[in-house]
Parts: C-alpha cells; sequence; structure tokens
C-alpha cells in the first residue's frame, strides 16, 4: 500500500500528464485504426470459412466452441487438436466431437441428443 506522499505524488502526476482529446461519437476513426483492422488475420474469414478450414490452415493457437443448448465451452490448443485428430480433420467436426465427448445433454433421443455448436470468434 502506498503512503500518504506517494499517494499526493501519483496524484500530481496524474493531474500533469495530458488527457486524451475526446472526438465526438461521429467523428471519422484515424487511417491507422482502419489499417489494423484490416491487417487482423480474423477480419477476413467469415464464420462460415473457418468451420471449413482444416486444423493445420488455422492460424490460432487455441480453439474454442461454444455451445447453444447448455452454454458450456470447450477449448483445445491447435497442438493438441492435431496430436488427436490430424491435421487433416476439419475444425467443423473436431468442434462436434469435442463437445459430444463431454455433453451433459443426453435425452435418448437422436434429434434431441447433444450440443448444439456455436462457432464463435474470440
Amino acid at each position: 500500500m502506498p503512503t500518504p506522499m506517494q499517494m499526493e505524488k501519483l496524484a500530481t502526476e496524474a493531474a500533469r500528464r495530458p488527457r486524451p482529446s475526446t472526438a465526438t461519437p461521429d467523428a471519422p476513426l484515424p487511417a491507422e485504426y482502419w489499417e489494423s483492422v484490416l491487417k487482423d488475420p480474423c477480419a477476413d474469414e467469415s464464420g462460415a470459412e473457418m468451420r471449413q478450414r482444416r486444423l493445420s490452415e488455422i492460424q490460432r493457437h487455441v480453439l474454442r466452441i461454444s455451445c447453444r443448448r447448455c452454454e458450456r465451452t470447450v477449448e483445445i490448443q491447435k497442438t493438441d487438436a492435431v496430436r488427436l485428430y490430424g491435421g487433416n480433420a476439419v475444425w467443423k467436426d473436431v468442434a462436434q466431437r469435442l463437445l459430444d465427448n463431454t455433453c451433459q445433454q443426453r435425452t435418448g433421443k437422436h434429434e434431441e441428443d447433444g450440443c448444439w455448436p456455436a462457432f464463435d470468434t474470440p
């Protein structure tokens, strides 16, 4: 815990720092922002494209799948998924298997059994 003298010093330093400009909400965003957004590797792929990719083609280190039914989330490292299912396995199939292996929603009816995968990007 800082002493009262240290707290006063921190407060005066914070007061001296220039504050970020308060731009209006409808002000245009700087070009650097849009460049960084477009350079992001996730920007050019939709959820449908990501589902159809093979594990060896995915750039992420952690793969995440959630269930729409029970709201459970399963994460696996890409290296572990490749080791277990192979690099040529399709992410959609691997995700369904990961959810089904630990599914708690078993009713006995094939149409109602299992988890419903939601391929949300983190």
